[in-house]
């Protein structure tokens, strides 16, 4: 028997990358063997014997020769089991079971069973979207129809087992395409929360649709029972709906995890004060996305906010600044989205009731100062709104809903991302003065506030943000004093 070598194309997962892999498949004379070279960990070894075993339960005879399998590029890290169906064709190919002229214009990913049945693996989203850029049509698992069908029907097929697969290679069967399921169209989103439940408050609720408005981050300060969190649940369904590409982006870090898509809405995680700094803006042995890559595109609420540990808010800084964490690791980097909105909670001190009403504090003042510096200067800079939700602004009845105010949101972003393609809370540097410039009685405004209250460079581009997006909600095309002043006034100075 001649020496034969096939090539099959797949992908590895780094990060949200799809890097493309080809796996070069030798047969040889010699004493027979079955190796796997190409920077491989364990998982990706294992795959000889599920390999063997899944083709020989196809119906077909292993090839009784000397197998090399070459996963390129040799330096690329290469991990998991997502690999086994890619090395089956390959080897079915060197082996003159399938026409190698099959192979062009296809991806294969899965795991194999003993039984020669496909599983699922983690991660497929992101590479279906990498091979559809370079115009390949994924193979893959049937159990995986619900990511692939996001893309619809003309970017992969499904197979149940490496028979199935096999007789669509060789042109005796065709592999099914995943039904349509694109992301929802806007306006799909339900209001699951709503905003009419909230009773009072109407400086945090204006607050809240500011926030809504321009993407801007938020803190709310008050003491227990005043509905801080109530207000934080509600923010998603103020929100505009996913745009079609956003959705894919926010399920493609799902898939990262194997979690349910959930393509119905923006994404609110809310972790526990105790998570650590690897659950909250990734990281780990195998770097996985955190927290805040999982509210990509939505909402990421921390109450009881200091009460985190102090490196943990702090690594939130550099995603909050960038709407991306990078984590690095020896001779590797990798990027995970993070472009969310923060809404933190907080008690004014330990004991909650500082400044209350109806209930006097028994903190120390001391013990009360050092509670609110546990949130660092340089992250409050950050936050574009910080708002005291206190007893007074309780009412007995309902205000607004959450639908008028949404439209009120949706009309207000509409026109930034005509304007400069962006939600406001996004604009820096250039573009901040560019599509978010103050005439010069408003900026008279701002010059005085950032004296009297020392406020730092970020801190007045902030105020400068918010400015734009008020006027935004009442469809103004400048910025007027009165919209610098009420920003302000949602910007309390630090203590």
């Amino acid at each position: 028997m001649a020496v034969r070598l096939a090539t099959v194309h797949t992908r590895a997962q780094l990060g949200l990358a799809a890097p493309a892999v080809a796996v070069e498949v030798h047969l040889a004379g010699g004493i027979p063997a079955f190796n796997i070279v190409g920077l491989v960990e364990t998982a990706v070894r294992e795959s000889r014997e599920r390999v063997r075993a899944a083709i020989q339960q196809a119906g077909v005879e292993w090839p009784n020769r000397k197998i090399t399998v070459n996963l390129a590029p040799a330096d690329l890290p290469k991990a998991g089991s997502r690999f086994d169906l890619a090395i089956a064709v390959g080897v079915l190919a060197a082996a003159g079971v399938v026409p190698p002229a099959r192979l062009d214009g296809h991806e294969f990913y899965g795991e194999l069973a003993f039984s020669g049945e496909l599983r699922s693996v983690r991660g497929l989203l992101p590479a279906l979207l990498a091979a559809r850029s370079a115009g390949r049509i994924g193979i893959i698992p049937a159990l995986g129809a619900a990511e692939a069908s996001l893309l619809g029907p003309g970017a992969s097929r499904l197979a149940s087992r490496l028979g199935d697969v096999l007789q669509h290679l060789t042109g005796a069967a065709e592999l099914p395409p995943p039904p349509d399921g694109s992301p929802p169209s806007p306006g799909a989103a339900v209001i699951a929360e709503d905003l009419a439940d909230v009773r009072g408050q109407s400086i945090a609720r204006r607050a809240l649709e500011i926030a809504a408005a321009g993407g801007h981050h938020l803190l709310l300060v008050g003491p227990p029972g005043t509905g801080k969190t109530m207000l934080a649940r509600r923010l998603p369904g103020l929100l505009p709906p996913l745009a079609a590409d956003e959705a894919l982006e926010a399920a493609a870090v799902r898939s990262l995890l194997g979690m349910p898509l959930d393509l119905g809405a923006r994404p609110f995680r809310a972790p526990h004060h105790t998570a650590s700094a690897p659950a909250l803006v990734g990281g780990g042995g195998s770097p996985r996305p955190g927290e805040v890559s999982l509210a990509h595109r939505g909402v990421l609420f921390l109450d009881e906010l200091p009460e985190f540990a102090r490196p943990v808010l702090e690594a939130l800084r550099e995603p909050l600044s960038t709407g991306c964490v990078s984590i690095a690791r020896a001779g590797r980097t990798l990027e995970f989205p993070a472009a969310f909105q923060l809404v933190g909670a907080m008690n004014p001190c330990p004991c909650g009731y500082a400044g209350d009403s109806q209930q006097a504090c028994t903190c120390p003042p001391e013990q009360a100062r050092r509670y609110r510096q546990r949130v660092s200067g340089p992250l409050l800079d950050r936050v574009d709104l910080v708002i005291p939700v206190t007893r007074a602004g309780l009412a007995a009845t309902p205000g607004e809903a959450s639908a008028p105010v949404r439209a009120r949101v949706a009309a207000a972003r509409s026109r930034q991302l005509g304007r400069c393609g962006a939600a406001n809370a996004r604009l820096e540097g250039v573009r901040l003065r560019q599509h978010a410039g103050l005439g010069g009685a408003a900026r008279s405004v701002l010059d005085q506030a950032v004296e009297r209250f020392a406020l730092s460079a970020r801190a007045a581009d902030s105020v400068q943000r918010v400015s734009r997006t008020i006027a935004d909600l009442v469809g103004s095309d400048d910025v007027a004093p009165a919209h610098v002043a009420e920003a302000i006034s949602l910007r309390l100075p630090r203590a």
